[in-house]
């Protein structure tokens, strides 16, 4: 365990970057699954720009990698268009 008072709060503050970014990384995930499941384009139109902000913002702080974002927004308006 850590001594100094420094490092205990960087355990503390750790953890709960680390519950936000699962909390967000899951709940984009559900989005996609959601996106994906879209039967009517009307519904998967409004999605999309909701979605592509989410992974976005995952990608700025560095939860999931750029280049995911870039390939999931990719294959994600792929399907949009292909409906």
């Amino acid at each position: 365990m850590a001594n100094h008072k420094s490092a205990l709060k960087r355990i503390r503050s750790n953890a709960a970057k680390r519950l936000r970014n699962r909390y967000q990384a899951k709940t984009t995930r559900t989005f996609i699954k959601r996106l994906r499941s879209a039967v009517s384009k009307d519904e998967a139109l409004a999605l999309l720009p909701k979605v592509t902000s989410m992974l976005d913002r995952l990608a700025k702080k560095n939860v999931i990698h750029k280049n995911k974002a870039a390939n999931n927004k990719s294959k994600l308006t792929k399907f949009v268009n292909s409906l």
